[in-house]
């Protein structure tokens, strides 16, 4: 599989391309994710340097914490990244990526947060709160 994607939002104001291997998705159930998104947020990530975002100055970014700013788009509203402050990389939502992606999942975090209308039944590990290797907000 090629280590290069790219992506865009629901308009394609805002487009994105990745260069090397991708982490695989981590799937999150914490209340931030899901009231932004509607349900819950399906992400991998890539180093700052292996991103390049055309149509920029369409991405908004809403503070969310002091640890992370969610980026979407100002045009038709597609969540596409999270950024945390200190941190050189952005997750990318896994659904804005174009087809074939290669991705797949890795675990489910802050499942104690997760909304009482699904179960997660596909097997992937699962956490309370997150991974003891990623570093999230407290909420």
């Amino acid at each position: 599989m090629d280590d290069n994607h790219s992506g865009s939002c629901l308009c394609g104001a805002v487009r994105f391309k990745t260069r090397g291997p991708l982490r695989g998705v981590i799937y999150c159930h914490c209340s931030q994710c899901r009231k932004q998104s509607g349900h819950y947020y399906a992400a991998t990530n890539v180093p700052d340097e292996n991103i390049e975002i055309a149509g920029a100055e369409s991405v908004a970014w809403y503070e969310a914490s002091s640890f992370a700013r969610r980026g979407f788009c100002k045009t038709c509203g597609s969540v596409l990244f999270w950024k945390p402050r200190e941190d050189a990389y952005v997750s990318v939502l896994a659904g804005a990526f174009d087809r074939p992606t290669g991705l797949q999942g890795e675990c489910h975090i802050f499942v104690g947060d997760k909304g009482d209308y699904y179960a997660i039944d596909d097997g992937l590990p699962q956490f309370e709160k997150s991974t003891p290797s990623l570093r999230v907000a407290d909420e």
